[in-house]
């Protein structure tokens, strides 16, 4: 099992570890500090050191409860190497702004405009998307909804992460807000939260901002009409 770090520490930027398997360009460690694509967001990105040879880490994938670091080259490395992680930071940084960005977008749905539901999102490097269940939206209201989540933003609400048991995750309304998040929190022993102080609770694995202040200025993209009551907002951060 990796243990991941940067559920630990969103902020680490380099980290020391241990090589567990190395399985031609693809090497796994004790501990790593690379998020690995899923949840809606992209892998991180960076370089592994191993006995003195740089390698650049060009995709990050879970398996079970292994992460396997995918390198530009065959690793020459075997168990008990040492290996040093760097993270593209820009890059980390850019995602965790926007996936907080999104849960204040949701939350800002969920509070002011009952009875929409986030149906789906994906998170980029340079944008974000927001997939709605939401008839009456149009370019102008989502300008609005846009508007009131940057409201929020500047309010700088803290943003923390704690992990609890299923039982009393089941016990708390819309922790997933999709069926596929509800579905894989049936089988989970425990579920973590991540909370905007304030505003939301929901269930996630990803990797977040501490504070709303930190997302910047969130604008509008795109707009597309993608049916009667299906939506999607494209946003954009400023800075």
């Amino acid at each position: 099992m990796t243990v991941p770090l940067y559920w630990q520490d969103a902020y680490l930027k380099e980290f020391d570890s241990v090589i567990e398997r190395a399985e031609g360009d693809r090497i796994v460690l004790r501990e790593t500090a690379f998020y690995p694509t899923g949840g809606g967001a992209p892998n991180d990105t960076g370089k592994l050191t191993v006995n003195g040879r740089e390698l650049r880490v060009v995709d990050v994938k879970k398996e079970g409860k292994e992460i396997f670091h995918v390198v530009d080259s065959e690793a020459g490395a075997r168990a008990g190497d040492a290996a040093h992680g760097t993270l593209d930071w820009d890059r980390r940084y850019r995602i965790m702004r926007y996936h907080t960005a999104l849960h204040l977008l949701d939350a800002v749905v969920e509070r002011n405009h009952p009875g929409c539901l986030i149906t789906g999102g994906q998170i980029f490097v340079d944008r974000a998307r927001m997939d709605l269940d939401f008839p009456g939206l149009n370019r102008e209201l989502a300008q609005k909804v846009i508007e009131e989540a940057n409201a929020a933003a500047a309010e700088g609400h803290r943003v923390v992460a704690r992990e609890i048991g299923r039982d009393e995750a089941l016990a708390m309304p819309n922790l997933a807000r999709t069926e596929p998040g509800r579905l894989m929190m049936m089988g989970m022993s425990s579920v973590r939260l991540v909370e905007i102080e304030g505003l939301d609770v929901q269930m996630d694995g990803g990797v977040h901002v501490a504070n709303t202040s930190e997302i910047g200025r969130i604008s509008l993209n795109a707009f597309e009409n993608k049916g009667s009551r299906r939506k999607r907002i494209d946003v954009v951060l400023e800075g």
